[in-house]
């Protein structure tokens, strides 16, 4: 079970998460739970990473971004010896959870189960702070923004679970995000694949890595609403949205849609180096230093060159990344050989993900003329097998997700 921070918000929330764990318990299950820090917690602590360092060095931010999750272990347990429960924290040191050394978006390299499978075989409940782990030299790593899904899912695959259930405040995977189209629809399964493409372009409910671990370890995970009445019925037959293997739908009568979903994302910022020499190396110049920063780069468009052999390189990467990128290019300005770097955070992502486009032309035709007729600009494009994503000015995101919502007949009844 996992819980987020907007589950783990107060003493009231936690009291009710410890109360909808103790049933799960008194159902028959061995119990572990993932925990998130209490909501806003975490960007309250890279504030202050970020007042006492701009460039602030990520081992030392590792230190104190951590610390959120160390709170709410700690107090689930407590809430749970209250309600009789045996129950016991353990930190991703003390695991340990082993990852590598890439500190802020460290990458889960293997979990010692044994003592914890002990521990729940003994009738405790195990409460595991997510997020956090422990590198090779023995110091604190986190797994970057979202990364307590992770833990859970990597818990999950360690100790063999039956399932893995992703609390969160939403109440399953929907058709996009419900603030923005009223109408959206709440969908009962999801293909890994799936999932893996809608929380790569912005849907907030899963993260990435989570998603791919789970593909690769074959967790079947449940993503569900912890906001239930401690009487509500349990997981078992909450109708959540199960993400699952394209081999487990296969047999089901579910008539599967073209188009699953469409996902948003603002944190996006694009960069433009002007007037790069066209020759070979020089893209690799501009992106391997990139990579060693263990910075993402997702679109990327390479104008064709001039007469002069130069050529303009664009890119988009995290909004929160955008000041390491160009502190990291205006560096190497010389041994890039660009004119001059254009940076802006006023762009957004918005994608269309589905199954479907395997078997059926024209998504993306469809995806270009309804942004076209409501006078929406595309700046960029990328695609993959089941995905179709387009960057557009962040004022217009909503407008478009609503527009695209319609255009491919997704509005619930």
């Amino acid at each position: 079970m996992k819980f987020g921070g907007t589950s783990m918000a107060g003493t009231e929330r936690i009291r009710r998460v410890a109360g909808i764990v103790k049933r799960q318990q008194e159902a028959g299950h061995e119990v572990a739970v993932v925990v998130s820090a209490m909501a806003g917690e975490t960007d309250r602590l890279v504030n202050f990473c970020r007042e006492a360092n701009a460039l602030y060095d990520r081992a030392e931010y590792d230190v104190v971004v951590a610390a959120g999750e160390q709170v709410t272990s700690g107090l689930l347990a407590l809430h749970l010896q209250a309600l009789g429960c045996k129950a016991r924290s353990w930190l991703g040191w003390q695991l340990p959870v082993r990852t590598d050394d890439a500190h802020a978006a460290a990458r889960i390299e293997d979990i010692e189960s044994q003592a914890l499978l002990a521990s729940m075989a003994a009738g405790e409940i195990a409460v595991i702070p997510g997020f956090q782990g422990l590198d090779p030299d023995g110091r604190v790593t986190t797994l970057g923004r979202g990364g307590s899904d992770t833990s859970a899912v990597a818990v999950a695959a360690a100790v063999h679970a039956d399932r893995c259930d992703i609390y969160t405040d939403v109440d399953g995977v929907y058709t996009t995000d419900p603030r923005i189209v009223a109408k959206a629809r709440k969908l009962k399964y999801v293909t890994y694949e799936e999932m893996l493409e809608l929380a790569s372009v912005g849907s907030k409910v899963l993260q990435t890595r989570s998603v791919s671990l789970a593909m690769k370890e074959g967790v079947r995970v449940q993503v569900l609403s912890s906001f239930i009445d401690e009487s509500a019925p349990l997981a078992d037959s909450i109708p959540g949205t199960m993400i699952v293997s394209d081999e487990e739908l296969e047999g089901t009568d579910m008539e599967r849609q073209l188009i699953t979903g469409i996902a948003a994302d603002k944190n996006e910022a694009k960069v433009t180096l002007t007037r790069v020499a066209d020759r070979p190396g020089a893209v690799a110049a501009i992106f391997g230093p990139l990579a060693e920063a263990n910075i993402n780069v997702d679109m990327i468009i390479q104008n064709i060159a001039k007469d002069k052999g130069e050529t303009d390189v664009t890119f988009t990467c995290p909004q929160a990344d955008l000041a390491r990128t160009q502190a990291l290019l205006e560096e190497r300005k010389d041994a890039i050989g660009y004119y001059r770097m254009i940076a802006d955070s006023k762009v957004a992502k918005v994608s269309v993900v589905g199954v479907g486009m395997r078997s059926h032309a024209g998504v993306a035709s469809t995806m270009f003329k309804a942004l076209a007729d409501r006078g929406i600009n595309i700046q960029a494009i990328s695609t993959s097998e089941i995905k179709v994503s387009v960057l557009i000015d962040s004022d217009e995101v909503e407008l478009a997700v609503r527009v695209l919502h319609t255009a491919y007949e997704l509005d619930a009844a």
